[in-house]
């Protein structure tokens, strides 16, 4: 099925068995299919009334008959009479991804941590597919990468409203290719990334070491790029530290530009703090604005916290911002320094890197990809949290201290002479630390 049509002949073809002809002429005679798209059907009728009976005597068998062909639940949208045309009208700047709402050049403090980045984004955002294609920009979290990818489609959308833009992140385009298999619907993920003006992939570091995953992006890569569409990629690292990338898609990813970002200086990080806080409606005294800079300082998303937190205090208690205002946000918000993760959050996000539910880990299963993942929950548990190694047993359903020393030990030799799992291990952390 490869047109919405196509799709809709197959709906009607399974309603008709259960509804009589003259009800199937009267209602759906001048029903047209418009879009098929994220788990979303358009449709078109003639007439509100005509609208009405379709939703509300129909819209069951609809959404049924979807489920039947894609196994996976769908929202029905139905449009009457001259709305079509409006729909239609602003379907042309309709790439506005809400993920870019906010981001733009104009609200990017540049600094020299940034400034290459900075300026290879806006160029390729004046000349997509022209300039630095594709363009990798890595650093650490929380310094501007993801505003510095958003900015650009936001930017092409403005310059270029017709332009087809996709947005995903690698742990979602992981997650989004196993649904499409497990449900039938691969040509349609892959049309959905393939065929794009500018693709924009977030953490893209997560498919390393997913074989399938990297081929399906290998190939999503060429077909954009021999098209002479632009790819932007952010990372965490640059691809030569990525030890389970593809070489292929490393020498695709190192055949662009690559541009890295770091800490801001303290001059730039207190401009980021009076550019936030002007968002926000509110001018910092230069005391309070020095002391954010100087203690905060690796992290532009911890800063955006204070200054948020601030913000609720003077609006919502009418406090006086000063310094003690802004030690209180920092102790409550962002805990510098010393972000201690949960057993929960740990747990989650090992199973959800495997693929995997926290249960199975909790649980008394012992397959090899069970009992790997488990092992390194607790190593990690050990690692990035005050607990004993009691307290971490009591996380897992029969097991004692011994089993987690034990666990603890394995990994910590494995790390030293697997890749591999070292790399798992830097990649699991990664995502624990950027929940804080």
């Amino acid at each position: 099925m490869d047109s919405v049509a196509e799709i809709w002949k197959s709906i009607l073809e399974i309603i008709s068995k259960d509804i009589t002809p003259t009800a199937y002429n009267t209602w759906f005679a001048d029903c047209e299919p418009v879009e098929l798209d994220d788990c979303k059907l358009v449709l078109h009728t003639t007439t509100d009334f005509k609208r009405g009976i379709i939703q509300t005597r129909f819209g069951g068998m609809i959404k049924a008959a979807l489920a039947e062909l894609f196994s996976c639940d769908f929202e029905i949208q139905i449009l009457a009479g001259d709305e079509l045309e409006e729909y239609l009208s602003h379907k042309k700047g309709s790439e506005h991804l809400p993920e870019m709402d906010g981001y733009t050049f104009d609200r990017f403090v540049v600094g020299p941590s940034n400034k290459f980045a900075h300026a290879a984004a806006v160029a390729v955002a004046e000349n997509p597919g022209k300039t630095y294609n594709p363009l990798f920009i890595y650093g650490n979290s929380g310094l501007g990468k993801t505003h510095l990818l958003l900015a650009i489609g936001e930017e092409i959308h403005t310059r270029y409203p017709e332009k087809k833009i996709a947005y995903v992140k690698g742990d979602e385009f992981t997650n989004q290719m196993i649904q499409s298999v497990q449900s039938g619907t691969a040509e349609e993920f892959r049309h959905k990334y393939r065929n794009v003006d500018l693709l924009l992939v977030d953490d893209i570091q997560f498919i390393a070491g997913k074989q399938a995953i990297q081929e399906e992006f290998f190939h999503t890569f060429n077909n954009i790029y021999e098209a002479g569409h632009q790819i932007v990629i952010t990372s965490d690292r640059p691809p030569l530290e990525m030890s389970l990338l593809d070489d292929r898609l490393r020498t695709r990813f190192e055949g662009g530009l690559m541009a890295d970002v770091q800490p801001p200086d303290i001059e730039t990080r207190m401009a980021i703090i009076r550019n936030k806080a002007a968002q926000l409606g509110m001018l910092l005294p230069d005391d309070v604005v020095e002391y954010i800079g100087e203690n905060i300082t690796a992290n532009i998303r911890q800063i955006e916290g204070v200054v948020k937190r601030l913000t609720a205090y003077k609006e919502i208690l009418n406090d006086t911002i000063t310094i003690n205002s802004v030690k209180r946000a920092i102790k409550d918000v962002i805990r510098i320094g010393e972000y201690i993760p949960t057993p929960e959050i740990i747990i989650e996000e090992t199973a959800r890197y495997y693929s995997l539910t926290a249960e199975d880990l909790r649980g008394q299963r012992r397959s090899k990809k069970i009992a790997m993942a488990r092992q390194i929950s607790m190593y990690l548990m050990r690692s990035l949290t005050n607990l004993s190694l009691l307290d971490i047993g009591g996380q897992y359903e029969g097991r004692n201290h011994s089993t987690v020393l034990n666990s603890v030990r394995k990994v910590e030799e494995l790390i030293k002479n697997d890749q591999e799992v070292a790399s798992t291990v830097r990649d699991i952390s990664s995502n624990i630390n950027s929940r804080s």
